[in-house]
């Protein structure tokens, strides 16, 4: 009998997280698709336990998750204001499947790429003295893996992040190293939208190998130049996806 009662004890609390989880992602869904926009003031938290089926205590832990999201923003006689989009973080994984259609926005892919453009060249260069032999095999077989991919646009895409993963890595700087992680799921979305707008991938793959061959012979001039130009071709397929945006 204690076993039981102590069962139905347990029970409800194995089921809270998957049940914040749900609604912290539904609520960042519909911040996200508009239905709250920024300006605005959240409803009441009765109205949210309403409008979600849940307990008030559920929908203070979702809003506290989507306050170090910057989503939100709890001010005091004020309510939980939607925070401006500029105040999101863009580069996470969760903003970034809730954005939906609006990750591929110009503004966004334009900012990603302009970073791209400040730190992959850079990595590049240090690359080609840094790198240890095994990262240049790395980074070799992911182009062996975006070559035996074919016409797959997801398979191509996770190869093609691996090598870029890879290489911000390979630079051996501390902070090009940090930077790989935490972009991952940005860089992901916008190699995505740029392979999906190619009209092949044989010209990008081939400045790939050519980077990789630049790397092994220690060559950095040669290796930035290699990454300068794999981000031109991304600019003029996003260009041409995004309708020649100025922004990229």
């Amino acid at each position: 009998m204690a076993d039981k009662a102590k069962r139905q004890v347990q029970r409800p609390l194995s089921r809270r997280p998957r049940v914040r989880h749900n609604v912290t992602a539904a609520i960042g869904a519909d911040i996200c698709g508009g239905r709250f926009p920024p300006g605005s003031v959240l409803p009441r938290e009765s109205d949210l336990c309403e409008t979600y089926s849940v307990s008030r205590t559920v929908i203070r832990e979702s809003l506290k998750v989507l306050e170090t999201k910057g989503l939100v923003l709890g001010k005091p006689r004020v309510g939980t204001l939607v925070c401006d989009r500029s105040a999101w973080n863009v580069l996470d994984a969760q903003i970034l499947e809730w954005m939906g259609p609006d990750v591929l926005s110009s503004e966004l892919l334009g900012s990603i790429l302009e970073a791209r453009r400040t730190v992959e060249p850079a990595a590049a260069f240090l690359a080609a003295s840094r790198a240890t032999t095994q990262e240049i095999a790395d980074l070799e077989r992911a182009c062996d893996e975006m070559g035996d991919a074919g016409g797959d646009l997801e398979a191509f895409t996770a190869a093609d992040a691996r090598f870029h993963e890879t290489l911000l890595k390979a630079s051996h700087n501390q902070v090009f190293h940090q930077l790989s992680s935490i972009i991952h799921a940005a860089l992901f979305h916008a190699l995505h939208a740029s392979n999906r707008a190619a009209a092949g991938y044989d010209e990008a793959l081939d400045v790939h190998r050519a980077l990789v061959d630049a790397l092994r012979l220690r060559d950095g001039a040669r290796a930035e130049a290699c990454s300068h130009k794999i981000l031109a071709l991304a600019a003029r397929d996003l260009s041409g996806l995004m309708g020649g945006s100025e922004k990229l």
